[in-house]
């Protein structure tokens, strides 16, 4: 087992305003996470009741993909940028499942995050499980941390995970520099995994909930199913593509009856030829 990055500097938390991943874990039950996110997600469940539905399926999503890379791809280490508050299973808990001594780094910019990935985030004695604090609009602190170098092997394929996060980059070239950023340094057979944000599904909910979002100080940004598919150019899709979360090789352990109009995410896992 190791755990790297320790910091034992004071951070600034920004409790006064409204963070993605906190808002997230309001709205699964949660308990890490501040009035700001608890007003952004009270009013964002208002506004679009499927949000707590929504956040499930993605979450969902996460677990199938990590499983079908580490069980059908033989992916043995992993990075996960924007990596959340823990909800268990996390990821490392599903991969160290199929082989003990998988890696994986973790990723995020909220101190909060930091603090329970220390705590919470630990793998197997056989494997390595680290954290890397930083922006994902800068991926190369990302890449030249000490402790991405120390856990990952860029001589062997890498499962790269941006699991609903790009829709905190407003700008989409940006958003494509940065995958691509992170893409380029990964080795031949490696794979990425992606859920996208959209609206394309109930509009007019959603454009209340991102205003809600930027009123709290918030970026939420929507993506057409053009603009998402060009996250993926120049590598391999693996079936069934690019298609709604729910509807990405579901087997059985999502809720039952999800409609389209309740899932504003896109997802897809593609191979880096």
């Amino acid at each position: 087992m190791e755990r790297r990055g320790e910091d034992t500097r004071e951070v600034d938390l920004r409790t006064d305003r409204a963070h993605g991943a906190r808002i997230y874990d309001y709205i699964l039950g949660g308990k890490d996470n501040f009035a700001a996110d608890r007003e952004a997600g009270e009013n964002s469940l208002r506004i679009w009741p499927a949000l707590r539905v929504h956040m499930q399926a993605n979450r969902s999503f996460m677990y199938r993909v990590t499983r079908f890379l580490a069980a059908e791809c033989g992916i043995r280490q992993f990075l996960d940028i924007g990596t959340g508050l823990p909800t268990s299973p996390n990821l490392h808990e599903i991969v160290q499942s199929v082989d003990s001594t998988a890696r994986v780094v973790y990723t995020d910019n909220d101190p909060l995050v930091l603090a329970h990935a220390r705590t919470l985030m630990v793998g197997t004695a056989q494997g390595r499980t680290a954290y890397v604090a930083g922006d994902m609009r800068d991926p190369q602190t990302i890449i030249s941390a000490p402790e991405f170098q120390r856990t990952l092997d860029l001589n062997q394929p890498v499962g790269l995970l941006l699991i609903a996060i790009v829709h905190f980059i407003e700008d989409d070239a940006e958003a494509m520099r940065v995958v691509r950023q992170v893409l380029d340094v990964l080795p031949s057979g490696s794979y990425l995994a992606m859920s996208i944000a959209t609206d394309e599904f109930d509009p007019i909910p959603l454009a209340e909930v991102q205003r809600e979002y930027n009123r709290l100080g918030e970026t939420l940004v929507f993506r057409d199913r053009a603009t998402a598919l060009g996250f993926f150019d120049g590598l391999e899709l693996v079936e069934p593509g690019l298609v709604q979360v729910h509807k990405w090789r579901p087997d059985g352990s999502e809720a039952p009856g999800i409609a389209d109009k309740d899932i504003a995410m896109y997802g897809a896992v593609a191979r880096k030829p």
